[in-house]
């Protein structure tokens, strides 16, 4: 006797097992129906149905934006479209994720009501961008932002004629909270590191401004002991999954390039790191003889003791309890790297020269960052001289 289903499910059962209705879209635009069978249960066959109905949709959206009268696409339709199909295609997984964020979190929930393209205007996108401002306090520039580069290749492709983007409210980036400790503070942070496993890496932070990301990539190989150099050239980040939307499905870490082409860069290197280093490739040797064949090898300064990269949290924990430990104001790896830059400021250095050695993409980055660091009257006593004593 067959098995009754429930009214509202998608699938049905005939023939000894569960089957689910299909729509297939041909290249022409012609839509095929079927039915696909072969299904245990109708779990399976419902789970089976919502990835054709999904297939299907995208097809759809592809076919209706490539062959109606580009003034009648929605706005939404438009936004999914140019994500999936044009930027993701040609950024970074962890660029991706943060931008999907935007799109699927911020924007495309906040739209009250989808409109065509064409009567996408100054107005209505200053509503959605002011829903979209009080979820956090950076949701409204990273949205301005995505929707810049959204409807600028709209223009392009011909789906509305003018960007209306840059005539909305600016929404400004939050602005890092940079501690700065003073000379004595610093060496009691040195002092105590001097002791930590981490010592190498805070150096690199404090003393060459490095990210957290191209500490962790960085190798022996990328030290030039004659000069006492250190060339940057890849970092460590995160490699999400997405599957759908925003979210995570796996999390792993993988080399990549730096972050901006100006991230490729060869810094002046001081003694004490230069000596730590030694430190450290004698402790990794250690761990090469302990663990043998089980030592994963590429070559890092900062590693665990098989070897593997550590994960991207670990620094700033260690940190983080450092600081804790001695009393001190709670410092983070990027704080390190802003330490450094504003004492660099407050020493006269150029702001093209420290955003030559941040890797910063441009001086407007850096000036964004520092530029009230400059009108502070307290100066910080230089402490990164040609040689370094406790």
């Amino acid at each position: 006797m067959a098995k009754k289903t429930q009214k509202k499910s998608v699938a049905f059962f005939e023939r000894n097992s569960w089957y689910h209705r299909t729509k297939v879209m041909d290249e022409n635009g012609t839509v095929k129906y079927g039915k696909k069978g072969g299904f245990s249960s109708q779990e399976e066959a419902e789970e089976s149905y919502h990835k054709y109905e999904k297939e299907f949709n995208t097809q759809l959206r592809k076919q209706q934006l490539s062959c109606k009268e580009n003034r009648e696409i929605m706005f939404k339709d438009y936004l999914i479209y140019w994500f999936e199909e044009v930027f993701s295609k040609r950024i970074e997984t962890t660029t991706r994720m943060v931008a999907a964020y935007a799109v699927y979190d911020l924007i495309l929930p906040n739209i009250d009501f989808d409109i065509k393209m064409r009567f996408v205007s100054v107005e209505y996108l200053d509503g959605l961008l002011e829903r979209v401002s009080k979820v956090c306090v950076s949701a409204g520039n990273k949205s301005r932002e995505i929707l810049n580069i959204a409807m600028k290749e709209a223009v392009i492709e011909g789906y509305i004629s003018v960007n209306p983007v840059p005539e909305t409210k600016t929404y400004r980036r939050k602005k890092p909270n940079i501690v700065i400790l003073s000379k004595e503070r610093i060496r009691v942070l040195l002092q105590a590191a001097s002791k930590d496993n981490w010592y190498l890496e805070i150096l690199l932070g404090l003393f060459c401004g490095l990210r957290k990301g191209e500490i962790y990539g960085l190798k022996f190989s990328d030290f030039d002991t004659e000069h006492h150099t250190v060339k940057i050239s890849r970092q460590i980040v995160a490699n999400p999954v997405i599957r759908e939307g925003s979210k995570i499905e796996e999390y792993s870490l993988r080399e990549r390039d730096p972050k901006t082409p100006n991230s490729f860069r060869t810094l002046r290197v001081p003694d004490v790191i230069m000596d730590e280093l030694e430190k450290r490739r004698s402790l990794v040797d250690m761990y090469k003889e302990k663990m043998q064949e089980d030592f994963c090898d590429n070559g890092y300064i900062s590693c665990q003791s098989n070897g593997k990269v550590h994960s991207l949290s670990a620094m700033n924990i260690a940190l983080r309890k450092l600081c804790v430990r001695n009393s001190l104001p709670p410092v983070s790896v990027h704080g390190l790297r802003h330490m450094f830059a504003t004492i660099l400021v407050e020493q006269g250095v150029s702001l093209a020269k420290i955003s030559g050695l941040l890797g910063h993409s441009s001086v407007n980055t850096t000036f964004e960052y520092y530029c009230d660091v400059m009108d502070e009257k307290e100066r910080i006593i230089a402490f990164m001289n040609d040689t370094f004593t406790l």
